[in-house]
């Protein structure tokens, strides 16, 4: 027994674990720089982030030493896991900023879509390393389609209109990588412009509406629905090239930049940190996709090719969008940058990402 221990930590990839560690020691100090600038003595959030990324790194660990094999045969009862929390939040989960999607345990929030990606990307890669060559490809497109889709459909009744574009996102990248014919991609983006029409009149509420024509204009009316997205880009501005230093941040400090913590704390790195810590965090991030990338070509089987695929996608996906949300070119949707972002569910759904990934990577060096 300790002899494999020390097989699987000599096979460990210690130069990915410690750039997504870097990453959450940003988090982590930016968590704590906004809560003492607005006189949080209590620390309240940087103390449960600790605990998070205690969790996290425990599970990591835990999934990295575990056979991932067994994932794929437990995959099914992860789904049926996700859509029981999924109808179970829309019963009994709390409200926050007018989406119910969280449960309320013991003073922690937890938020199951962020376990459904997780769900989704084990879902897919089962599906799509197992799925026969005879079946045609319209049908595998449909099969998995639809499996994607019954959660899409749950998440918009919370509603989150940000986290079910992320799970379609997903589902769209992983069948661009299979290799699906072009055709079909020609007709979803035809239906993705019926929906999205049909959307603005019957399913977008007002302020999601407004959150559109900010993303065209951010000028439009900047002191209410484009007050968040022109914060964020001054803070952005403001931080020149070492920035302001950590604390003296003025637009997160003095609380004109809302959401610090979560959704805009790229914007309080690039102020406070400037230009160089923002390269930094790019760097890390590179690291991490690039050792994800260079472990492929020693995986001999499609299930641990195609997680680690859907794994870089969604991580990657997420962090284009939140830095995006930062600098205006996209609108602000509500999604956590990867492993900085203060909140447990996301971190600790991205370090069993990570987790897994390491069990792939030491099982694909190991002579069996």
């Amino acid at each position: 027994m300790f002899n494999k221990l020390i097989i699987y930590l000599k096979n460990f990839d210690w130069i990915m674990f410690t750039a997504v560690l870097l990453l959450i020691c940003f988090g982590l100090a930016e968590i704590y720089s906004v809560a003492i600038g607005r006189s949080q003595l209590d620390l309240l959030n940087f103390k449960k982030q600790i605990l998070f990324i205690i969790l996290g790194i425990i599970l990591l660990f835990l999934l990295a030493f575990f056979d991932y094999h067994s994932l794929r045969s437990y995959s099914k009862y992860f789904y049926v896991l996700g859509f029981i929390l999924l109808i179970g939040v829309l019963l009994i989960g709390q409200t926050i900023r007018g989406t119910k999607g969280w449960y309320n345990l013991a003073d922690f929030n937890f938020q199951p879509v962020e376990f459904i990606k997780f769900v989704l990307i084990l879902f897919l890669a089962k599906y799509f390393s197992s799925a026969s060559p005879k079946i045609k490809e319209f049908k595998r497109l449909l099969i998995s389609g639809s499996g994607v889709l019954l959660f899409i459909i749950l998440v918009l009744a919370q509603p989150d209109f940000g986290s079910a574009f992320i799970l379609f996102l997903l589902w769209l990248s992983m069948i661009i990588l299979v290799g699906f014919n072009k055709k079909y991609f020609l007709v979803i983006g035809f239906i993705l412009v019926i929906v999205f029409s049909g959307s603005w009149y019957f399913v977008l509420r007002d302020y999601q509406k407004q959150r559109i024509v900010t993303f065209l204009n951010p000028s439009f009316n900047p002191l209410s629905q484009g007050y968040n997205v022109s914060q964020a880009i001054i803070a952005v501005g403001a931080g020149g090239l070492t920035g302001r230093g950590l604390g003296f941040g003025s637009q997160s400090q003095l609380k004109f930049l809302p959401e610090a913590q979560t959704d805009f704390i790229f914007a309080v790195v690039a102020e406070e940190l400037g230009f160089s810590g923002v390269l930094l965090i790019l760097l890390f991030f590179g690291i991490f996709f690039y050792r994800c990338l260079y472990h492929l070509k020693r995986i001999n089987n499609n299930f641990g090719i195609f997680f680690i695929l859907g794994s870089i996608s969604l991580i990657f996906i997420e962090m284009f969008i939140n830095i995006s949300m930062n600098l205006g070119i996209l609108p602000v949707v509500g999604i956590s940058l990867p492993f900085l972002s203060y909140g447990g569910s996301g971190l600790i759904s991205s370090l069993m990402l990570v987790g897994v990934i390491e069990s792939i990577v030491i099982r694909s060096k190991i002579n069996y």
